[in-house]
């Protein structure tokens, strides 16, 4: 049986971005306090950063609306994880009247915050 991580969390559901390019990006903040990811994601150019950026966000205000006492400070991302949602088969036209199967593929991203381990009573 899986452990249920602790902390608060947000999910997005069915972007329209590969999972491939979007978890370099994820790796690169996983663990970090909040502050520095969120600092991190601004910088990227990627698509991937601005959709775990906005994920990030919302997994904030989860954690401040259900705990008034959490600072954003104190906020570190316990799991981060992308995973792949379904294919949508799209027709390629090719030549001599052939085609080929294009997969546009989808992700959902789930992000969880915690406090840090030193401000936890």
């Amino acid at each position: 049986m899986m452990e249920e991580k602790r902390g608060y969390r947000a999910t997005a559901k069915y972007l329209m971005v590969s999972p491939t390019k979007v978890r370099p990006v994820a790796n690169l903040v996983r663990n970090k306090s909040y502050g520095e990811a969120v600092a991190i994601l601004e910088a990227m150019p990627q698509k991937g950063s601005y959709l775990i950026l906005k994920v990030l966000h919302s997994a904030a205000a989860n954690a401040m609306d259900r705990n008034k006492k959490i600072d954003e400070d104190d906020l570190v991302i316990t799991d981060l994880q992308v995973n792949e949602g379904p294919r949508l088969k799209r027709v390629w036209p090719r030549s001599h009247g052939r085609r080929d199967i294009l997969l546009k593929r989808m992700s959902h991203i789930t992000v969880v915050v915690d406090e840090k381990a030193s401000v936890r009573k």
